[in-house]
């Protein structure tokens, strides 16, 4: 197998080569290391690399494969790990200035988990100031480009991720999720992400306390989602809301054969960009042939729902950058300095919030009580432009005016929903040539439901196949 075949294998495939001897990890490390070098100074997808503690790891995989000895889940699998999440010794920037030099004090609980499953963990990633946009940019690192067409960004907040899942640059990516954060990258890089329900993959504090704030994995295939999922979620008696309940992901699902299945073209009230309606409606057509009945629903949803949501973010993120001294703040990205007046005000107050929420559900949860799941486009547009600014309040879709940070991004709305579980499955291409997901919501905790319509889809319209050039 070519090294550029190689770097783009799933880690399923890698393991069970590893176990038959037929790969050592530390080929599959080399494959990857070098797609880096190829591709990431065209991207910036990595904040800090490890390449050398990854072969140290890598090695030490090697041997266990060749001793017959007992082997952990992601054993010698190149992972990366968010610029976001905790790792004790190690400098953890959250794309921020005020950060550059930050040095963690203990490991992220989730991260622990996914260590003792013994990959070889090449860097950190890019994210946003405090993973607070929908894009990949900022003051420290600059921004992330998507890999199929780089005058575009990778999405955001997990850009980095995602652009290296995409462009072979790992094999395994961690992610966060409080908007989208995991769906919106995956979406835009053409690869697959999962929002598990609040509750599923615990998480340190103070951010097990908001419900709109959730880990999740972001892979090639469903089957490794799966792999993640198995490793990342559980009980974990530190995070009080963590749920007792161990789920097993499975690796194969069975057919959908009989499915009632739900479409929306726009949640109610989004402006969808033509390419994207074009994609998703088409992608309704491999359900149809895999045996389900597609019913095309109206939610009933408003634009409330932005307002909404943007009340929970004043409530729940900015109102600390408000007390900065002058000196730090303005080391602030834009979209965070200046966001106060121009996105935040758009709120309605915390009280309205959960009324627009639970009118939400009151309309969804019929729908869900007849299909097994809702489809939806996961963004309005492919992507945005590399630079986006998310306070350009000049930013429009199919003519009309949305809101630039969020407005585009169909996931935020699931957020607020926080026990329901969605993917994102790649599903064509836009105009410009940057990946459309398909977006797949279920019911509440019903995470294998929405895995086995993800492995369906993917049984009809394999996305591997697709790579990016570059």
């Amino acid at each position: 197998m070519a090294d550029q075949d190689l770097a783009f294998i799933s880690a399923t495939e890698a393991i069970a080569k590893f176990r038959a001897r037929s790969l050592s990890p530390v080929e599959l490390l080399d494959a990857v290391i070098a797609r880096h070098d190829a591709a990431n100074p065209k991207i910036n997808a990595f904040t800090q690399t490890s390449f050398d503690q990854a072969r140290i790891q890598a090695k030490k995989a090697e041997a266990n494969y060749a001793a017959g000895k007992p082997t952990r889940a992601f054993e010698g699998v190149p992972l990366v790990i968010k610029d976001e999440f905790a790792i004790k010794g190690q400098v953890t920037t959250h794309g921020s200035l005020l950060y550059k030099d930050h040095v963690d004090g203990e490991t992220e609980y989730v991260v622990e988990r996914m260590m003792r499953a013994r990959p070889a963990v090449i860097g950190r990633s890019t994210c946003p100031e405090f993973s607070s946009a929908c894009v990949t940019n900022s003051r420290l690192w600059g921004a992330t480009r998507n890999p199929w067409n780089t005058r575009f960004n990778s999405g955001g907040s997990t850009g980095g991720g995602a652009a290296a899942v995409a462009a072979g640059m790992t094999v395994l990516s961690d992610g966060s999720d409080y908007a989208g954060s995991v769906r919106i990258p995956a979406s835009a890089c053409g690869v697959f992400g999962f929002k598990p329900p609040f509750g599923r993959i615990p998480t340190s504090p103070p951010w097990y306390l908001n419900p709109y704030a959730v880990i999740g994995p972001i892979t090639r295939t469903v089957a490794d989602a799966a792999l993640m999922m198995n490793v990342m979620a559980g009980h974990d008696p530190r995070d009080l809301t963590s749920v007792r309940e161990k789920l097993r992901y499975p690796s194969q699902y069975k057919p959908i054969k009989g499915w009632r299945v739900a479409y929306s073209a726009d949640l109610g009230f989004y402006p969808v960009a033509p390419d994207v309606a074009k994609a998703t409606r088409a992608a309704l057509d491999a359900f149809r042939e895999a045996g389900a009945e597609v019913e095309e629903v109206d939610l009933g949803w408003t634009d409330d729902v932005v307002r909404g949501f943007i009340a929970h973010v004043r409530e729940n993120e900015f109102a600390p950058f408000d007390k900065l001294p002058a000196k730090q703040r303005a080391l602030l990205c834009d979209y965070i300095r200046n966001r106060k007046g121009k996105f935040l005000a758009k709120g309605t107050s915390y009280a309205q919030s959960l009324t627009i929420r639970a009118a939400m559900y009151d309309k969804l949860e019929p729908i869900l009580e007849r299909c097994q799941i809702l489809l939806s486009p996961t963004l309005a547009v492919p992507s945005v432009p590399a630079e986006h600014d998310p306070l350009d309040d000049s930013f429009t879709i199919n003519g009309k005016k949305v809101e630039p940070q969020i407005g585009w991004c169909m996931t935020f709305p699931f957020n607020m929903l926080p026990q329901l579980p969605v993917a994102t499955v790649p599903c064509g291409f836009g105009k410009s040539g940057v990946p459309v997901g398909l977006q797949i919501a279920g019911r509440p905790f019903d995470d294998l439901t929405v895995f086995q319509a993800a492995a369906a889809f993917e049984q009809a319209r394999p996305w591997r196949q697709h790579r990016p050039k570059i």
